[in-house]
């Protein structure tokens, strides 16, 4: 794996969604509220790897990935492609970076058009980009429907007459009929059954080995996310908490939400499960984030600093990055600092 330059950079992304604009804030003359899905993203995304993005519902994990597609436009920062700004691209570079970077959507059910036929749906993709002549498409086809194994006469069948572990099949092989460098799968087994779940990402996974991909997957099962990824991204409120090697991550987590996430966890062993509360109080509303680290509102290591100075990302070692005012968080016991003892 090629770690020296990344493929994907994204720096200081912010992304914000128009909230509900009040009668009494318009008489006051107020601005409506904004909804901060993402505020000040960055982080690197290398060619051969995979990369998980983890976190609670309504972290931003589905915006940036969006985003990263170009499905959604950054209101500030920048996300660059082989090293040129996404949202400057001209038409052609537009296509050309359509058909190299391409998203799996989480809902097998709706992502596909179901008046079309698997055969249509795919041989869309193909033509639209022009990747074989109109007489090699049929054969092409049959190519991907092997490749993600699925019996060649689903080609003349519609969506609805498979069941979701296929549908998603199919969506993979949309996907990969433009020959993409990188996969950016948005809770892509979320919707499918437990059973069916560990059959398409052990497909994921071999089609990258056997296809050279680069894979971004979107995910809040911590369990799949450290048997597929390389790196994990934590996100916390729009923004990343922590940037790690998967195993490191898993062993010695360097931010307290990371560890709280991997606390709340469900162990199948039942002697193993725990009983203390990973983090207390509500998360706050992304309506009105508060100043300083995000976290410190239901952080149990939180000090003054906390509450007023937003840490950013800083590297803690083996790889790890985190953004967090206790620099030692993890690899030693957290001593907090004597601004933090109530008087």
């Amino acid at each position: 794996m090629n770690t020296s330059v990344p493929i994907i950079s994204v720096d200081g992304v912010t992304k914000r969604f128009a909230g509900p604009h009040s009668l009494m804030r318009r008489i006051a003359g107020k601005p409506p509220l904004a909804v901060h899905a993402l505020n000040n993203v960055s982080l690197e995304v290398y060619r051969g790897e995979t990369l998980g993005i983890v976190g609670e519902s309504g972290c931003g994990k589905s915006t940036l990935a969006r985003c990263l597609v170009r499905l959604l436009d950054p209101d500030e920062g920048a996300i660059r492609f082989e090293g040129k700004d996404i949202s400057h691209l001209k038409a052609g570079d537009r296509r050309g970076f359509n058909r190299r970077v391409q998203m799996i959507f989480q809902d097998p059910y709706s992502s596909l058009n179901p008046r079309m036929t698997v055969k249509q749906i795919i041989g869309e993709a193909l033509s639209v980009h022009k990747m074989r002549p109109s007489a090699d498409i049929p054969g092409r086809i049959a190519e991907l429907l092997e490749l993600v194994r699925l019996p060649q006469d689903a080609a003349g069948r519609y969506p609805h007459e498979f069941s979701g572990g296929q549908r998603q099949r199919i969506g993979i092989a949309r996907a990969l009929a433009v020959e993409p460098d990188v996969i950016v799968a948005d809770e892509l087994v979320s919707a499918l059954d437990v059973s069916v779940q560990a059959q398409v990402v052990n497909l994921l996974l071999q089609l990258q080995e056997r296809l050279h991909l680069t894979v971004i997957f979107v995910a809040h099962d911590l369990r799949l996310v450290r048997h597929i990824s390389h790196r994990v991204a934590v996100m916390y409120l729009g923004q990343v908490v922590e940037l790690s090697p998967a195993e490191a991550l898993f062993t010695t987590p360097r931010h307290p939400y990371s560890k709280a996430l991997l606390d709340a966890a469900p162990e199948l062993d039942p002697s193993r499960r725990s009983k203390v509360v990973a983090a207390r109080g509500e998360l706050p509303s992304p309506l009105n984030v508060p100043p300083g680290c995000p976290f410190a509102s239901r952080c149990p290591y939180a000090f003054e600093r906390c509450r007023v100075e937003r840490p950013v990302l800083t590297p803690r070692g083996g790889g790890q990055r985190a953004a967090c005012h206790l620099t030692e968080f993890g690899a030693h016991d957290v001593v907090i600092p004597m601004e933090g003892i109530p008087s």
